[in-house]
């Protein structure tokens, strides 16, 4: 799969591909799949990965049988399917290959098509009750897009793959609306002025009930998900689930709040404001855009250190422009590649990064970077890992 096939999270551009047909068409061939169990569909720049976790949790909790689908995978590409927080079995993933190679070679399927129909296909066969689909890329013309779920969920709009969804926050919204479904309920997770009309006007073409997070009265809940970010995508997801109970999904008030206290442990997500260890203290974190980082730096703020490490790594289709003025001047700073096509190289990134006042040393590999970090750091120090998902992957 990796291999003989392209995928956008190895190699950008040129694994995007706007068109549904080819899912479509490879949906037809295996049976339709995607109409044999219900779905809550969940578009957005960030938060999208923890909302979809913490939905899946509470589900789960109130005995359902729940479908996981999300994207990228930090360590195992069966993080990415998953049924009641576990992995599909290596001999589905290797089943589903061997079965139908001709028609994928023969229709060029992109990496993250197969995916979805193999995703969709491990469902159906499992006879999962709800499954929760997390976008890839966009909404409109996303292979996941083939779903009409029970409610549409979109997190908040941030300027990220601009090359592909517009330039600006309302173009991006307009594509990301494009989950909105007729008769649909859609939740918006953060009220924007750039997007308020754009979702407005789409819910109104296709008769859907719109609910802005910010504007219902819902109660704040605990969640193992430590980041401070975490209470937006929490309240999204109390506000995905009072849609679902008014559609008639049981989902007691216990089991809403267990899940949201169990979403590790329903789900095995990692990478959010994970805590690796103490003395010296380690966090990570997958944030890798101007919006996500300006939570993770603020939350930093908060912690008690002597001095900050910082071992970095990004993709290259990073507007570094917007993202390195973020990082505090005042970090010993750790940069490498990260071990994809799309990596940036280090030396690119150091020069970058000095151009912000940002210093600090060159390392053949993240995990290098890591380890001469922790030399380095004192016991009341903090180490802290971004940048890319794939920083992350490599140490976690």
């Amino acid at each position: 799969m990796f291999q003989q096939l392209p995928m956008f999270q190895r190699v950008g551009a040129q694994a995007f591909k706007k068109d549904l047909s080819r899912t479509i068409k490879l949906d037809e061939y295996l049976g339709n799949p995607h109409k044999n169990f219900k779905s809550v569909h969940i578009a957005g720049t960030n938060g999208k990965g923890s909302t979809s976790h913490m939905l899946a949790s509470i589900l789960q909790e109130a005995g359902y049988k729940v479908g996981l689908y999300t994207s990228p995978h930090l360590k195992d590409f069966r993080e990415r399917i998953k049924v009641n927080g576990k992995f599909i079995p290596k001999k589905n993933v290797v089943g589903f290959i061997e079965e139908h190679r001709d028609f994928l070679t023969e229709n060029n399927l992109s990496f993250f098509e197969m995916t979805v129909g193999m995703a969709f296909d491990y469902f159906s066969k499992t006879k999962v009750d709800i499954a929760i689909i997390e976008v890839g890329l966009g909404g409109r013309l996303d292979s996941t897009n083939i779903i009409t779920p029970e409610v549409s969920v979109i997190t908040n709009i941030g300027l990220d793959h601009t090359a592909f969804l517009g330039d600006t926050i309302a173009e991006i919204a307009k594509e990301k609306a494009g989950i909105i479904k007729d008769n649909v309920p859609v939740i918006i997770g953060e009220t924007q002025k750039e997007t308020t009309r754009v979702f407005k006007e789409e819910a109104l073409k296709h008769k859907s009930e719109i609910y802005f997070v910010q504007d219902l009265k819902l109660e704040n809940y605990d969640t193992d998900l430590k980041g401070g970010y975490q209470n937006k995508n929490m309240k999204t997801a109390v506000a995905a689930i009072k849609a679902l109970r008014e559609k008639g999904w049981e989902i007691p008030e216990e089991c809403l709040k267990n899940g949201l206290n169990s979403v590790k442990l329903h789900t095995s997500l990692q990478g959010r404001w994970d805590i690796l260890r103490e003395k010296p203290r380690v966090i990570c974190d997958t944030a890798h855009n101007a919006e996500g980082l300006s939570l993770v730096f603020k939350q930093l703020k908060n912690e008690k250190f002597q001095h900050l490490h910082i071992v970095l790594g990004v993709v290259n289709d990073k507007d570094l422009e917007k993202i390195l003025p973020l990082f505090p001047k005042t970090a010993i700073y750790y940069f490498s590649k990260p071990a994809v096509p799309r990596g940036l190289e280090a030396q690119i990134l150091q020069q970058k990064a000095a151009d912000f006042g940002l210093e600090g040393s060159l390392f053949g590999s993240i995990s290098e970077a890591y380890d001469a970090a922790l030399d380095a750091a004192l016991d009341q120090d903090l180490v802290f890992i971004g940048g890319s998902t794939f920083s992350v992957a490599e140490i976690i």
